[in-house]
């Protein structure tokens, strides 16, 4: 029963799946826009994935009732949603988590509700990097309005970043993106001097503010004192090549205002996570 209502609890709460060739039309395949693309190949993956969870709880469901034969499979979905664990059939089905069923659920929950306002009400003025499954694809996005709208090749390309003290903008920049919804390790954002800073006592997580991710040449990028800070997807700090050739965890390094030097930071370990493990 324990398990029974659980299932039906997620099935309930999940939305419906997003029909990609009506989602297509409303955002084409766009030369100038490569945020379109982005978006229904997101959608797609996140399709599949609702599609696995749904389909593994309600075999679930037939199979507590004695309709359908338990699996091996569905065995360890079953004992796993019984010790509150996020099931290993769709982790292998799913962008990197490290958090228990319940905050699995609910952090999923945030990121379908983020791709329906974005096809709801349009591209963002500022996109939360977190909620992105493949979120090497979003940033190569980004360098790629840029390479075309300024005719440049885009190998010639890097990023560079900036916290703008205006925090809620009304309006998307002109080149790049408005990004937000990460965390720092080992060390906190200091809100008045605008700058990289020690960590509070007994606090692990601190929250990092609005970055402006700006695609530009390598060779024009601005000097300043900075720490360039690796972004992880979860706090393994560890992944694998996929086939895509990215790594499963690691994402990018971003440049964050410092007036120590980067040892400081680095004999501390400091790095940026886009979730935590809760």
């Amino acid at each position: 029963e324990l398990i029974g209502g659980v299932a039906d609890d997620i099935i309930r709460r999940m939305p419906t799946m997003w029909d990609l060739a009506e989602v297509q039309l409303m955002y084409p395949t766009m030369y100038e826009d490569s945020m379109n693309t982005v978006l229904v190949q997101e959608l797609a993956r996140f399709n599949n994935l609702s599609m696995v969870i749904t389909s593994s709880l309600k075999d679930i469901q037939k199979a507590i009732k004695g309709l359908l034969l338990m699996s091996e499979d569905l065995e360890q979905v079953f004992n796993s949603i019984f010790n509150g664990k996020t099931p290993g059939w769709w982790l292998a089905n799913s962008y990197p988590s490290l958090k228990p069923l319940g905050g699995y659920t609910n952090d999923l929950i945030e990121r379908l509700k983020f791709f329906q306002t974005w096809v709801d009400k349009g591209i963002p003025i500022s996109f939360w990097i977190s909620g992105i499954y493949f979120t090497q694809a979003f940033t190569t996005g980004a360098s790629q309005n840029f390479a075309r709208r300024y005719t440049i090749p885009i190998d010639t390309l890097t990023f560079d970043f900036d916290m703008p003290k205006d925090q809620h903008p009304k309006e998307k920049p002109v080149n790049g993106v408005y990004t937000y919804g990460v965390f720092l390790e080992g060390c906190k954002w200091d809100w008045e001097t605008w700058q990289l800073t020690e960590s509070d006592l007994k606090v692990l997580y601190s929250p990092v503010p609005m970055i402006w991710v700006v695609p530009c040449k390598k060779t024009e990028i601005r000097e300043f004192p900075s720490y360039e800070c690796p972004l992880y997807k979860v706090s393994t700090r560890k992944g694998v090549l996929s086939t895509t050739g990215h790594s499963t965890n690691f994402v990018m390094p971003i440049r964050m205002r410092s007036s120590r030097p980067e040892a400081h930071w680095v004999k501390r370990g400091v790095a940026m996570l886009t979730t935590l493990d809760t």
